[in-house]
């Protein structure tokens, strides 16, 4: 049945195993249509268009979020065209006027990684990195790391990106965070719509980032922050939007911010990627389908990926270098170890040109499987050819 939802995409990459959904998901045939509705829209709407968005589409949006997230504060939702808009929004909170230490992985995407290299350049700037591997001993070693110190920002990903490795005690860590002004940042974009999230027992305490481009599948464009109720934060980087709605209470000529969720907000952007996103939420809707049932099937068809791979007995595709062996702590993509970058790359190309889309992180291949894999017949077959020169 799901393979209907993608239909165009799956016609347009006749033959393609499409392993590469991790990082670049198919998108449901509705969303071309909510294309088409974004500029009915704005033709409709014109200058009151912004009125429209913010009034019926965008409260439609957060709600879908919230009930995903388990928050039940769908006006803590704030949205932005890329999470490092919010990584770096929310880095400017920091007080630059004395020491600032940051906790945070070796394992955290490019955005925060980069961003938070090149603030460890400045002298009063400190970055402890807790190693993800090994994982099993990953959540003992990093509340040690947080009881070793105070921390301005603790910075960690629900699923890890390079390895699909799954935090498994998201609550537990966020709670041994002892100091209160510490700012708690979660980068969830390879849990939301992938594995079930709960942030019922952490809302008040967290920013948890996502967006749609991956398991959300409405494309680039269209990302999220949950911004716990009550902040207080001043973004020194900030835009416009952040003063709609009721504003706080400011000092003199101190510029003022939204109470709720906006105060995060930046300027104006492409909302076209809120329709798609919120025409994927729909369709799911329609179909009584839940991230539990999602993760459920793509779990099973891993297993049956698994299985296929056993048949083939490759030194370079096996289950001994799987990441992470616990089926129930991996997210939605399959992260094998090679033993160096050369070998990723040259099986990665010749994967490729065999119509089997993969993609690699270093010395790590990663195998994603997504809805439209409903009815595939995995065939790696070709991998007994491939010699590793």
């Amino acid at each position: 049945m799901f393979q209907t939802f993608y239909r165009r995409f799956l016609e347009a990459n006749p033959g393609v195993q499409h392993f590469a959904c991790h990082s670049h998901y198919y998108w449901p045939d509705i969303t071309r249509q909510a294309m088409l509705d974004y500029w009915d829209d704005s033709a409709r709407f014109v200058d009151d268009k912004w009125d429209y968005w913010f009034s019926e589409k965008i409260p439609a949006v957060q709600q879908h979020i919230a009930r995903v997230l388990n928050t039940e504060q769908p006006e803590q939702i704030v949205f932005a065209p890329n999470t490092h808009e919010f990584v770096f929004r929310l880095m400017t909170c920091l007080p630059f006027d004395r020491p600032i230490s940051i906790l945070t992985t070796d394992s955290e995407f490019h955005s925060f990684n980069r961003q938070s290299r090149r603030f460890e350049e400045l002298a009063n700037v400190t970055v402890h990195r807790v190693p993800a591997a090994p994982f099993e001993t990953f959540n003992q070693r990093f509340e040690q790391a947080l009881a070793s110190q105070h921390y301005d920002m603790v910075f960690l990903s629900h699923v890890f990106f390079n390895s699909g490795v799954q935090v498994d005690a998201l609550p537990q860590l966020v709670n041994a965070v002892q100091d209160d002004d510490t700012m708690v940042v979660i980068d969830g974009y390879h849990a939301f719509m992938a594995v079930p999230v709960d942030l019922s027992e952490i809302k008040h305490r967290v920013f948890y980032l996502a967006g749609g481009y991956k398991y959300a599948q409405g494309g680039e464009g269209g990302c999220f922050m949950h911004v716990p109720k009550g902040s207080a934060q001043r973004p020194l980087y900030t835009g416009w939007f952040a003063e709609f709605g009721e504003l706080s209470q400011s000092k003199g000529n101190e510029v003022s911010y939204s109470k709720d969720a906006m105060r995060f907000a930046g300027s104006t952007m492409d909302f076209s990627a809120l329709y798609r996103l919120h025409s994927v939420f729909e369709l799911f809707a329609e179909h009584r389908l839940d991230v539990r049932q999602i993760d459920g099937f793509i779990k099973q068809r891993q297993q049956q990926f698994l299985t296929h791979i056993d048949g083939l007995h490759s030194p370079w595709l096996n289950r001994q270098r799987l990441i992470q062996h616990d089926a129930q702590l991996h997210g939605h993509f399959l992260a094998f170890e090679l033993d160096n970058e050369q070998q990723v790359g040259k099986l990665q190309a010749y994967l490729h040109a065999h119509n089997i889309a993969t993609d690699g992180r270093g010395k790590r291949l990663r195998f994603g499987f997504a809805l439209y894999h409903d009815g595939l017949q995995y065939d790696l077959s070709c991998i007994k050819e491939f010699s590793g020169e």
